[in-house]
């Protein structure tokens, strides 16, 4: 059987709270400028280092979900944008 790309569903399914880790996406954003970008991005939008605590932490202050949540959402969307 051939599978054809253009009849088919895709879905991306992102991960939830609980999967973050200190340092998530820094290399990513070091390979691909697309990611970097998108961390700038969220930086600039939330007006404060969203990325620095993505990767550095610390893990407490990553683990709180007033900034686990977009950490999660830009990360997987960082690793979309370059796929």
């Amino acid at each position: 059987m051939f599978f054809d790309m253009a009849d088919s569903k895709i879905a991306f399914v992102f991960p939830g709270q609980g999967s973050q880790k200190v340092g998530m996406g820094a290399d990513l954003s070091q390979t691909y400028p697309t990611a970097r970008k998108m961390f700038e991005e969220a930086d600039n939008i939330l007006h404060f280092p969203i990325s620095k605590i993505i990767w550095e932490g610390p893990a407490e202050l990553l683990n709180d979900t007033i900034n686990t949540q977009p950490a999660l959402l830009i990360q997987s969307s960082a690793v979309l944008f370059v796929l």
